[in-house]
């Protein structure tokens, strides 16, 4: 592809994350805005850092929900972390998944807590997948 062509791609796959709900266009331009010539990777490097916080979080809630009885409160107080996460990448999929599973929590329904918690999951993963291959495209239209 051209250099043309992957622009047009790159601009394609960002709008895709912002009509399919992935992403809350406000929120990730906010963090596009941030970036610099001093700081060209500065929105990689944020969703980098969701990535491994993230990631500690989701441990976290696994470890939470194996526990009998389910600690809610707990689960309240690592929840809330990981929508603070996912709100400073505009992660609306995966924001809006915890709010469901903190409605769960709320109502001290272990069963529904681990069911929407798998939704939580699924999201996370494909909301990554889609980064992942949205910023090789963008290196890829960089270096062409």
């Amino acid at each position: 592809m051209n250099s043309n062509q992957l622009q047009h791609q790159v601009l394609y796959m960002r709008r895709s994350l912002f009509d399919q709900g992935y992403l809350d266009s406000e929120q990730f331009i906010q963090l596009e805005d941030l970036q610099d010539d001093a700081n060209p990777n500065f929105v990689e490097e944020v969703v980098s850092l969701f990535y491994s916080d993230s990631a500690r979080l989701i441990q976290n809630i696994e470890q939470t929900l194996s526990n009998r009885p389910v600690d809610f409160s707990r689960l309240d107080d690592i929840l809330h972390q990981f929508k603070g996460s996912c709100s400073s990448i505009g992660a609306k999929k995966v924001k809006d998944a915890c709010s469901q599973f903190g409605e769960y929590c709320n109502a001290g329904n272990a069963e529904g807590s681990s069911r929407s918690f798998q939704l939580i999951k699924q999201e996370y993963e494909i909301l990554r997948r889609r980064l992942e291959g949205y910023f090789q495209m963008v290196k890829q239209a960089k270096a062409a």
